[in-house]
């Protein structure tokens, strides 16, 4: 043991120093590269979260990598077979081959390569963390002109869940009998929850009962033409989330929804008052058009009042800054998960976002890092993200509007990461602009299709994993822009 001694001896004190030296184990990375030398299934026990990187010293980092490449082609990883694609390296008076051939005579065992692992991995992470550190003080003390304190927060916020989630090594294979009892929870909080849906319940009676509510980890677009009123739908479905949470405490103390839930809004095209104003005239019944006036009776200004007073409490979160990246839009969703709780995630729409400003691909390929972004957001945070996307112009050259997958802007990520796709049609909107000259046969049939589509709006379930598709009617209030269930005593038969 002399020599591995004397060179950790010589790594840990070269000299008298006056400053911390960041955290390392040499005796763990020794003991892991000795037991994987020595049985090359301890390799297999730590692979999928260690990485050469998380090693101290170099020729511990050159070691592992080797033997990792060897041993994923089928081949021995030996000290014999090793040293010759080691070179040469400074170790104090020890060749590399010595070093090698004492690793593993001094290794006893692979039991522990596990928890050695775990130790180098930890003592990385710790080591990356005093790095984020210095460069956070670094960047404060001499930052550029054009950087705000905000990219600088967003930008440590970053990199620290980049190693947060980089190697974390409680993932790999679980037991059946694991996911079959997180299925059983999620069919009792179901049966718990209010109208027994096994998601979070949009407050359309109908939407939900196609959809069972909107699902964890799920990335749900809801996409329409100008003026169909998207943007109106996802506002009310998000309202309605957030106005229904009830909350309960967990056997962990942790807080969790019991209905409804905690719902963060990022309004790229709206600010934040005229999201405001279209909520309070959805809860008031007052116009919005007549609360920006102040063109209201003094019976007006009560509802208002009391609806803003409802309103005071609800978990309901709006960023409204304009042009964000994805990577600054994840940012900040962690940010409130971790502060404030989320239960649903709104992004109104995704045209508006940007992909990461290094690449220069065209609009299609920055299209399809955000759409991957927000769905890998949405798993990585199990909880549905809702998000609004444009249609393309070729819906208008169709006779029948309605709109299909195709229609979709740069509809291949998108339809292919969607795991619900939602499309809003309102037929009353293209009518509008088809009026007949009165008097004639066709104004008589124009105003008889104009009565049969007035307040109707669809929403077209064009695509859904984990259920049917088809077409839910909705009411729509076009002065209030809220949507309803409609009330009819012919209800939409129950889908089992």
């Amino acid at each position: 043991m002399a020599t591995i001694e004397q060179f950790a001896q010589r790594q840990t004190q070269p000299q008298e120093r006056s400053y911390r030296t960041p955290p390392h184990n040499l005796e763990a990375e020794q003991a892991l590269l000795g037991a994987i030398l020595i049985n090359n299934d301890a390799f297999d026990r730590v692979s999928d979260f260690l990485r050469s990187e998380h090693f101290v010293e170099e020729i511990h980092r050159r070691i592992f990598e080797v033997a990792g490449s060897l041993i994923r082609a089928g081949k021995l990883a030996t000290p014999v077979t090793l040293k010759t694609f080691l070179g040469e390296h400074d170790l104090g008076g020890v060749t590399v081959p010595q070093y090698l051939a004492r690793l593993a005579s001094e290794a006893t065992t692979i039991i522990n390569a596990y928890d050695y692992g775990r130790s180098v991995y930890d003592l990385a992470m710790r080591r990356e963390l005093i790095s984020i550190g210095e460069d956070v003080v670094n960047v404060a003390f001499d930052a550029p002109v054009d950087s705000s304190p905000r990219d600088q927060i967003e930008e440590a916020e970053r990199r620290l869940y980049q190693i947060a989630e980089a190697g974390r090594y409680d993932g790999g294979f679980q037991r059946f009998s694991e996911a079959l009892k997180v299925a059983v929870d999620m069919a009792a909080r179901a049966y718990e929850r209010e109208g027994s849906l096994s998601g979070i319940a949009t407050g359309l009676t109908d939407l939900d009962r196609y959809m069972g509510g909107l699902q964890a980890s799920d990335l749900v677009i809801l996409a329409g033409r100008p003026g169909m009123g998207k943007s109106a739908l996802a506002t009310n479905i998000a309202f309605n989330v957030a106005k229904a949470y009830q909350g309960r405490t967990r056997a962990d103390g942790a807080i969790e929804a019991a209905n409804g839930g905690v719902v963060g809004f990022f309004t790229l095209e709206m600010s934040a008052e005229q999201l405001a104003t279209r909520i309070i005239a959805e809860q008031s019944g007052v116009a919005s058009y007549k609360i920006r006036r102040g063109d209201i009776t003094e019976g007006d200004f009560h509802r208002v009042a009391d609806a803003v007073r409802d309103m005071q409490q609800i978990p309901f979160y709006i960023d409204q800054t304009g042009g964000v990246a994805i990577a600054q839009l994840t940012a900040r969703a962690r940010r409130l998960k971790r502060q404030r709780g989320l239960d649903l995630l709104v992004v109104d729409y995704i045209q508006l976002l940007s992909g990461s400003k290094s690449r220069t691909e065209n609009r299609v390929q920055e299209l399809t890092e955000v759409t991957t972004g927000l769905k890998a957001l949405a798993k990585e945070l199990n909880v549905p993200i809702l998000a609004c996307s444009q249609l393309s112009r070729q819906v208008e050259q169709r006779d029948d509007k309605r709109p299909l997958l195709s229609d979709l802007r740069e509809s291949g990520s998108i339809e292919q990461d969607a795991d619900v796709v939602l499309f809003i049609y309102r037929e009353e909107y293209y009518l509008k602009n088809k009026e007949p000259r009165p008097g004639t046969e066709e104004h008589i049939n124009w105003m008889a299709q104009m009565e049969n589509a007035h307040g109707r709006a669809e929403v077209i379930i064009a695509k859904q994993r984990h259920g049917p598709t088809g077409t839910v009617e909705l009411q729509f209030d076009a002065e209030v822009t809220r949507f309803s269930t409609i009330a009819r005593e012919d209800k939409i038969a129950e889908i089992r």
